[in-house]
């Protein structure tokens, strides 16, 4: 079923070229480094965690620990994060970012948000003003729905 409110389908055309314009970057940006989408989500989520550990990181990739751990193997041999042991537990690995693997993380986020600096510079003051005043009711409204697909710790 077609939505026909004007609002909707303007905010889903928005969702569509903003998706296509941050997104293409990073997976080219992914390719170029060697890494697949899964070994950068491993490294958002261990970066926003702190550290992480190999079953946390599987359950959060929705993969198993093996395939967890096989792919930290990759990111451990590229320098992009360090496996201790847990001083609490000694069986338990903890993982956490490189100074290398941080800054792939920051350069990767720079390459998917660049185009925000050319559509900046695209619009006037006055459309920036309105924009900026309808944006910041949207994050507020969608902060107020809350976090449906991942809670915050």
């Amino acid at each position: 079923m077609p939505d026909t409110d004007p609002f909707v389908v303007v905010l889903q055309k928005w969702l569509e070229v903003s998706m296509h314009r941050s997104v293409r970057p990073l997976i080219c940006y992914a390719r170029e480094g060697g890494l697949s989408m899964s070994q950068l989500g491993a490294l958002f989520h261990i970066h926003r965690m702190g550290s992480s550990g190999v079953t946390d990181l599987g359950e959060h990739l929705g993969v198993t620990s093996p395939a967890a751990s096989q792919m930290l193997e990759r990111l451990v041999q590229q320098e992009l994060i360090l496996r201790s042991e847990d001083p609490k537990d000694r069986r338990v690995k903890q993982i956490v970012l490189t100074d290398k693997g941080l800054q792939v993380l920051q350069e990767s986020m720079r390459t998917r948000q660049n185009w925000v600096y050319d559509l900046a510079e695209a619009l006037s003051d006055s459309e920036k003003e309105t924009i900026e005043a309808a944006l910041n009711t949207l994050v507020d409204k969608a902060n107020y729905l809350g976090h449906p697909i991942e809670p915050d710790r």
